[in-house]
């Protein structure tokens, strides 16, 4: 089996976001499973210049993008015994990552055309093209009418959903102008949707199948709440649509080997911990008690991650004794209520804002509790790693956070973090209480603690689902 992964970004070259993390440790996997695997990215100026020493070049062409003529260049890299292969074009790439608006529309129409032009240059035509969110919308549309009967014609294709609120909405004319796409599709069977041709919808009338990133989160984007327009063509589709669920990189994401921790740990040598602890308190300025529970957040700053139900709350919970540390960027009134809490209480809330990897890790390695009260969250990443880490999750039930955090049962000891349903405050409030009282029962904590490490939330599990989907599709 064949399999070529499209994304605009992937690890180990390029992050902004989850699906770099998915694009990066997916093919990795497939790859132990026995598929042939290859992965096309943009060539971001942020990928050229760091990784200009490595980059073999395979081919060019001149393409055509309506009235256009556009130079298409193939790079490639062997990464984890994958091949990694780049699309070159200064005119659309030579920015760091995304530009935003109609421009990074442009941006990505380019980028599926040069896709389907690169594969015959590359010698690797796949079974079947893995498409990831709107970016590579365009994809599947494009192999069933402007490539039939071509070299590309028995190819198929699959598209996840990371996100759906992404879609890379524009005026119809825009695409038809650049990819020639027949008027007869900017329709509701088509393209269209509010009134924009759409490219994620593209992707989701056109592809074989279409899969989302945790099954509640496929369940959720079927209502009018969640589909945030989409739920129509899904339920349509609905037959074809599944949730498999992301995971983690166990290889990276490996607090017994993490190179950035203090003291590495496993489940039975967890109380190293506490000299991961020691150097969070010590980065973050935190003073005080040892061992009063540190509660942190890894988060953007945006509505999307519950961060109104945190300002409502935050200056009260800083009265109990615990601690808080926040890393993320995003949205100037977030940011700026964060500054607020780290000049007021100095000594019980430190922040960075910003990203920095080796920080983020130091802090999964030496936290208690790890926030995450999203309003939506399609599957998430940060409460599979604080789990690996033995950092306990205090999550909102929605998406890939209802499917991957189970509450502590007292009764039967089981769990593996805390979850509260209502997207309101004090429930909120009173889930993070309860985690703070099952904080001071150290035989509870030593067994969720445990519970936690013990789960398997690899890659290899997704995908193995993975694969299973790419049968079907091939039949």
């Amino acid at each position: 089996m064949k399999v070529l992964i499209v994304a605009s970004e992937a690890i180990p070259f390029i992050k902004t976001g989850g699906l770099a993390d998915v694009a990066g440790a997916l093919p990795k996997e497939l790859h132990k499973l026995g598929a042939e695997v290859a992965v096309m990215l943009p060539l971001h100026s942020k990928i050229k210049h760091k990784y200009k020493d490595d980059l073999q070049f395979i081919a060019s062409a001149t393409i055509k993008l309506g009235w256009r003529e556009k130079y298409l260049g193939v790079m490639k890299i062997e990464s984890s015994g994958i091949p990694f292969y780049f699309i070159d074009c200064d005119d659309y790439f030579g920015d760091e990552t995304y530009r935003g608006g109609d421009a990074e529309n442009e941006q990505y129409l380019y980028f599926c055309r040069a896709v389907l032009a690169a594969i015959p240059m590359t010698g690797f035509v796949p079974d079947v093209i893995h498409c990831n969110d709107w970016h590579t919308g365009m994809i599947p549309m494009l192999l069933r009418t402007q490539y039939s009967g071509t070299e590309l014609d028995s190819v198929h294709s699959v598209i996840t959903i990371h996100n759906i609120n992404f879609q890379g909405k524009m005026d119809f004319q825009m695409m038809q102008d650049i990819l020639d796409i027949d008027a007869k599709y900017n329709g509701p069977g088509g393209v269209e949707a509010g009134g924009c041709a759409n490219m994620l919808k593209a992707g989701l009338v056109f592809a074989d199948k279409i899969t989302t990133v945790s099954s509640t989160y496929a369940r959720e984007i079927l209502t009018p709440w969640f589909g945030m327009g989409l739920e129509g063509t899904l339920k349509a589709r609905e037959h074809d649509l599944c949730g498999i669920l992301n995971g983690l990189d166990y290889e990276d994401f490996d607090p017994m080997t993490d190179k950035a921790l203090i003291k590495n740990y496993d489940s039975e040598t967890i109380t190293a911990k506490r000299d991961n602890k020691k150097e969070l308190r010590s980065r973050f300025g935190l003073v005080g008690n040892l061992y009063d529970p540190v509660m942190c957040m890894v988060t953007r700053l945006t509505s999307q991650k519950g961060l109104d139900l945190v300002r409502h709350v935050l200056e009260e919970l800083l009265k109990e004794n615990m601690h808080f540390v926040l890393l993320g960027s995003g949205d100037a009134e977030y940011e700026d209520f964060f500054r607020y809490i780290a000049e007021k209480y100095p000594g019980k809330a430190g922040v960075h804002l910003g990203y920095d990897e080796e920080l983020a890790r130091i802090i999964y390695a030496g936290t208690d509790f790890l926030l995450m009260p999203s309003q939506f969250e399609p599957c998430g990443l940060s409460q599979m790693i604080a789990q690996r880490y033995g950092a306990l999750p205090i999550v909102r039930e929605t998406g890939g956070l209802a499917d991957t955090v189970t509450s502590w049962n007292e009764f039967n000891r089981e769990g593996n973090g805390f979850s509260f349903w209502a997207y309101n405050a004090h429930d909120m409030m009173h889930a993070i209480r309860y985690a703070l009282s099952v904080y001071r029962d150290k035989s509870a904590l030593r067994q969720l603690r445990k519970n936690a490490m013990l789960l398997d939330n690899s890659f290899l599990a997704s995908a193995k689902k993975y694969m299973e989907l790419y049968s079907e599709v091939i039949g």
